[in-house]
């Protein structure tokens, strides 16, 4: 008898946003094939098949939030419309990782905490980090890219801790303060 195996050519992206939604609930040590099976609704074997080791999950995982984050981050400055301050570009990248993007503020913490410890995820941020530098650079300075690219992600940070209500009027004052205008 023949087995046929069914199409399903969504299966590993669904396992890793399964995976950083137990990595987002539970931390990476939190993340078992039997665990994100159940969360992407797929047989355990199709995890191995996927993914020949857990370490090879969570670094795929890991991978695809960079590259998520980084998108919306590029296509915000991208779409500025000409003429516009690129000073709001990073206000409105602020306000877009804020209120209702607390799960992307952990897996983010996860994987820092990670680079901290592993290269090979602090090889995975610094790419993450040099992507959002380009793009900052087709706005600001070369020189200045790394600051605003660590004052947003503070900013974002800050915005999920703090038991203040987010306020992107203020996130915009701080902004127009610390960057000077790049025109």
């Amino acid at each position: 008898m023949v087995r046929v195996r069914r199409s399903d050519p969504d299966r590993r992206d669904r396992i890793l946003r399964a995976a950083l939604d137990v990595v987002a609930e539970h931390g990476a040590s939190g993340v078992t094939y039997r665990a994100v099976a159940e969360r992407a609704g797929v047989p355990l074997g199709s995890m191995t098949y996927h993914f020949p080791s857990r370490e090879e999950l969570v670094y795929a995982a890991f991978s695809l939030l960079a590259d998520t984050m980084h998108s919306r981050f590029d296509e915000i400055l991208a779409s500025l419309p000409p003429g516009t301050d690129p000073r709001e570009g990073v206000v409105q990248i602020v306000a877009t990782q804020g209120e209702g993007y607390a799960s992307e503020m952990v897996l983010s913490v996860e994987l820092y905490a990670l680079a901290v410890r592993d290269v090979r995820y602090r090889e995975l941020v610094q790419a993450w980090m040099l992507r959002s530098r380009r793009s900052l650079e087709r706005h600001f300075d070369a020189d200045l890219a790394p600051m605003i690219d660590a004052l947003q992600e503070g900013l974002v940070l800050h915005s999920h801790i703090s038991t203040e209500p987010f306020d992107v009027a203020r996130v915009r004052q701080a902004v127009y303060r610390l960057i000077a205008d790049p025109a």
